[in-house]
């Protein structure tokens, strides 16, 4: 058994084709293949699928260079350089500059009125709180209401006096000329699994090519001009200096490292990342807040500065790719599948009536093998003292007389063996009618083995199998084998070899393997006897009585039988059915 096993999975199992001889299909089939082909090709090219990919590794950092005269008021005209309008850093790989002021000048630590916004005024000091604060104040509440101007009060705090009255940003802003300031952006990379290093300033870039190159007419140079920055992300520099935005600039390296075509240069594009419509957001722009501070007469003054400018945030991704065979022959393995697209169309293509409808039903009738799905093995037992047949369920534990049957059928004759046989059995055919079985052959219809609890006929002999145990009677009687027709129909050799004959008249079985033959047939008669036309699907049980007579009359050589296996049989189609 375990032999068995081992061998049955040295096996291999491919799939069945049909072979349609058509100049259209083989045409139309080699035509999408090379459409299929043609695409790969493209695809495996365009994106270099036949590389492996390492993500880029960056740092970048800049200069912002540029002088601007501005006139501040209160203050009078200044001139502000990058210590003065770049600001305080905002961020890893970004940089700011500042475009519009709001100046509240010398400021002082002291007590005045807070700026009446959002309704926070005041009538008496009970509505000022001591030493109470949110995060709308610009100082800690005193406890006193005290007078903001002629018309309203509002409570008094600590703070640096006077306080920012001022919200809303100049227009036009104030620093517009940094709109002519210009940055160097020195951007390094690395991919580490190929151990290739680059920056965007190439080794031909001198400090003389760095001194007079413009973006205008080379778009590998590193220094750009602010103005054309924002301009190129779609925005214009002198409405958004007014409040502030973030625009990014983002610098793509897409290298091919391979030897015939290396490539390795840096691709500028920019956007901006904020909201620029004031109305749509709660605080649009950019701002922040810084402070000088002086001493005058002893005392520290401040002026304060709120700052509205453009962050740059520089963003740098890509990758490297260089030849990897084994990359090639994946991409090579998923797109196989690709050409199973022509295989669906074409079948597709078939079963519509855009083709031969015959065509396409021959190709249905030969591709496809429609199988019903028989979980469990159903098979039809007769009895002799019923005339009807029972349908059960093979059962592994239970013998079939002990099975519940899952329908009782009324029997259906076999007419054509029945006419088949009674024309055998004519006086004119040469056959004895009172032939026996050779002596030697003869046996008693008494078993020696003692009588199974299930045998009715006190013929049977015991077996193992739940599915041999199965008798001719239902209820206690003579054994069918006992009737003579049984000895005529079933074990009389002239008429088994006139059925065989019949059945295959010009290659009569050879002496070797006639008694074989014979008993196939005997248990062929059998079936066609006692059941008819067994029902579709059904496989017929012969009695354990009627396979040991059988069996006896025409015993294998060496003494050994398969059993019982079951199998369909139709009208004068097979007489190797049944037991073997």
């Amino acid at each position: 058994m375990p032999c068995c096993r081992v061998l049955s999975l040295c096996q291999y199992e491919t799939n069945k084709l049909v072979r349609i001889q058509s100049v259209r299909l083989g045409s139309l089939k080699w035509s999408l293949n090379g459409a299929i082909l043609l695409v790969i090709c493209v695809m495996i090219l365009w994106n270099r699928k036949y590389q492996e990919f390492d993500p880029v590794v960056s740092s970048v950092t800049t200069k912002v260079k540029g002088v601007a005269q501005l006139l501040l008021p209160g203050v009078g005209d200044v001139v502000w350089n990058v210590v003065d309008y770049s600001g305080a850093s905002q961020g890893k790989n970004s940089f700011f500059v500042v475009t519009n002021v709001i100046v509240t000048k010398n400021q002082k630590q002291g007590k005045c009125p807070e700026v009446p916004s959002n309704g926070r005024t005041c009538k008496t000091d009970r509505d000022c709180e001591r030493g109470a604060w949110d995060k709308q104040s610009h100082g800690i509440l005193t406890g006193s209401c005290v007078k903001f101007d002629v018309l309203k009060k509002t409570c008094e705090v600590s703070a640096w006096c006077p306080i920012e009255t001022k919200n809303t940003p100049p227009r036009p802003a104030l620093l517009a000329a940094a709109e002519n300031f210009t940055v160097l952006v020195k951007n390094n990379i690395r991919f580490p699994a190929f151990n290739f290093i680059r920056r965007n300033i190439l080794p031909q870039m001198n400090d003389a090519y760095l001194r007079s190159c413009q973006r205008d007419n080379d778009s590998l140079c590193p220094i750009f001009r602010l103005g054309d920055m924002v301009r190129e992300a779609g925005e214009r520099f002198s409405d958004m200096a007014i409040e502030g935005g973030v625009i990014g600039m983002l610098i793509k390296w897409d290298c091919n490292l391979d030897w015939l075509t290396r490539r390795c240069l840096p691709k500028y594009s920019f956007r901006r990342l904020d909201e620029k419509e004031s109305n749509r957001t709660l605080y649009p722009g950019l701002n922040f807040r810084f402070a000088k501070y002086n001493t005058v007469n002893g005392a520290e003054e401040r002026t304060l500065y709120k700052a509205f400018g453009i962050r740059f945030d520089v963003m740098v991704f890509g990758q490297a790719g260089r030849f990897s065979f084994i990359q090639l022959i994946i991409y090579i393995g998923s797109t196989l599948s690709y050409y199973a697209l022509t295989t669906l169309f074409l079948d597709w293509l078939i079963g519509t009536s855009c083709y031969s409808a015959e065509v396409g039903q021959i190709y249905s009738k030969r591709k496809v093998e429609s199988v019903r799905d028989q979980r469990k093995c159903v098979l039809c037992v007769s009895y002799v003292d019923e005339n009807n047949i029972r349908l059960v369920k093979r059962s592994l534990k239970k013998g079939l007389r002990d099975v519940k049957p899952v329908s009782v059928l009324p029997r259906q004759e076999d007419t054509g063996h029945l006419r088949a046989v009674l024309c055998l059995l004519q006086p004119g055919v040469h056959m004895d009618h009172d032939a026996r079985p050779p002596p030697d052959q003869e046996a008693d219809p008494k078993p020696k083995a003692p009588r199974p609890a299930w045998c009715r006929c006190n013929c049977c002999t015991p077996s193992s199998l739940p599915q041999e145990e199965l008798c001719c009677r239902r209820s206690d009687g003579a054994c069918i084998t006992s009737s003579p027709l049984f000895k005529q129909l079933v074990l009389h050799r002239p008429l088994l070899e006139a059925v065989l004959m019949y059945r295959d008249p010009l290659s009569p079985p050879a002496d070797g393997g006639l008694t074989s033959a014979l008993r196939h047939c005997a248990y062929r008669q059998y079936v066609s006897w006692r059941f008819g036309v067994p029902p579709p699907d059904a496989h017929p049980a012969i009695p354990s009585c009627c396979v040991r007579r059988v069996r006896e009359s025409y015993p294998s050589p060496d003494g050994r039988y398969s059993g019982f296996t079951p199998a369909r049989t139709v009208s004068m189609q097979g007489c190797a059915d049944g037991h073997a």
